[in-house]
């Protein structure tokens, strides 16, 4: 019989393994890929953004979906202590722009390498190619598994980390969610987050600002009475479909947030492409740049502010004629120019799947989860980590923060337990 088993080799289950085999506890990791670690591989483009530096605060703030829950697991294991968890087994990390760490070496698989090495030194037994079937509980207390071929594996501890259904080639298929469900657990509606935001507007499906890359610029996402309900400024790119880029990944759980909330598929979305001035500072600038160029075209003139085909497009988009000189610009016009650059709009109507997905929306309700011990409310002895919860945050770190706290504080918890 085994101490705790834990189900599916991804980050979370990876650091719940190494937690829950402290003490020299028998522990047994089931993965159903060939190999561990599938996404932690992919990400950070391969580099592997293992944590994020910023206070607790601010990491928070970026884990949009319930991340105040995490404030129980960080009282035990935060992003520090993941840090030193790496460094200590000489993997040196490095730190970029908003807080992202990287390991030096810009190599994914010496994190890994951090990982395996660990349950490889604590004689943690690891089934590859293996598939779990089913949970198996009695009298309110789990007590072991039973794989897809009929064998049943008895345990004090079972450990849930199979993920969310994102990226679903690394293995991420819901099979956690079943589980849960078998055993009464409530899994909220899952959606598609950090993913590509799709539109059916004539000037998207005619391909006019396709491939157009725009940087720094600040893209909302409206509510029905047409303030923004989010807005975030970074890059963003228009495409066959719609919008991508990292502003539209980070705007893309609020689509699916408002489409509920409006009840209707079509939402509104505002940009911003001067973020950095007021309308008063915008009008003031182009003002000095048509009067110092007076004889050039209206076109010309905007083409030195803008990209060429951003200036072209709007002037065809406001049916401005974009020949007449600056002399003869009216102010009407002039006022529609500075709108235009200031407040965007146009509608979406929804996502790409959630199999496109970075990240998984919803999950197992954190209501019937302890957050200091990640234990279930419902079944004695059951744990959950890692994206398999209703747990969702912005791509930069913050999730990979939060899959491996939760991983640590449920196999510190299994490995703490009196069974």
């Amino acid at each position: 019989m085994y101490h705790t088993i834990v189900v599916g080799a991804g980050v979370s289950g990876l650091m719940a393994a190494n937690a829950a085999s402290q003490n020299d506890h028998k522990v047994l990791l089931i993965e159903k890929n060939k190999n561990p670690g599938r996404k932690l591989l992919i990400s950070g483009g391969g580099r592997c953004n293992v944590t994020n530096r910023l206070p607790y605060e601010e990491i928070i703030r970026h884990i949009p979906g319930n991340g105040k829950f995490l404030y129980g697991p960080f009282s035990t294991f935060d992003n520090e202590s993941i840090i030193s968890f790496v460094e200590s087994a000489g993997v040196p990390l490095k730190e970029e722009d908003h807080g992202r760490m990287f390991p030096v070496s810009d190599k994914a698989k010496d994190v890994l390498g951090v990982f395996t090495d660990a349950l490889d030194q604590n004689n943690v037994e690891v089934r590859f190619n293996t598939a779990v079937s089913e949970l198996l509980a009695e009298d309110g207390r789990v007590t072991g598994v039973r794989l897809a071929d009929g064998t049943e594996i008895p345990a004090a501890n079972v450990i849930i980390t199979t993920g969310g259904r994102s990226v679903p080639h690394t293995g991420s298929t819901g099979d956690g969610h079943r589980f849960a469900r078998s055993l009464g657990h409530t899994v909220t509606e899952l959606f598609p987050t950090e993913v590509p935001i799709l539109s059916g507007e004539p000037f998207i499906k005619n391909g006019d600002l396709k491939g157009l890359s725009l940087d720094d610029v600040a893209l909302s996402v409206l509510k029905k009475n047409g303030k923004p309900r989010i807005t975030h400024q970074m890059d963003m790119i228009f495409t066959h479909f719609g919008i991508s880029g990292p502003a539209a990944l980070r705007c893309s759980q609020f689509i699916y947030k408002e489409q509920k909330s409006q009840k209707k598929k079509e939402i509104g979305m505002a940009i911003d492409f001067y973020p950095g001035l007021s309308s008063g500072e915008l009008k003031e600038k182009l003002t000095g740049e048509i009067a110092g160029n007076k004889d050039k075209s209206i076109k010309n003139i905007l083409k030195g502010q803008l990209q060429e085909r951003l200036a072209v497009f709007m002037l065809k988009y406001l049916d401005i004629d974009g020949g007449i000189s600056g002399h003869h610009i009216s102010s009407r016009d002039f006022e529609t120019i500075i709108n235009f650059l200031k407040n965007f709009t146009f509608t979406v109507n929804g996502t790409q799947s959630i199999e496109k997905a970075f990240v998984t929306g919803g999950g197992v309700s954190l209501k019937e989860i302890t957050p200091r011990t990640m234990e279930s409310r419902l079944i004695e002895g059951l744990y959950f980590a890692g994206e398999v919860l209703d747990i969702h945050g912005y791509t930069g770190g913050y999730n990979i923060t939060g899959a491996l706290v939760t991983g640590y504080v449920a196999g510190n918890s299994a490995n703490g337990r009196i069974t």
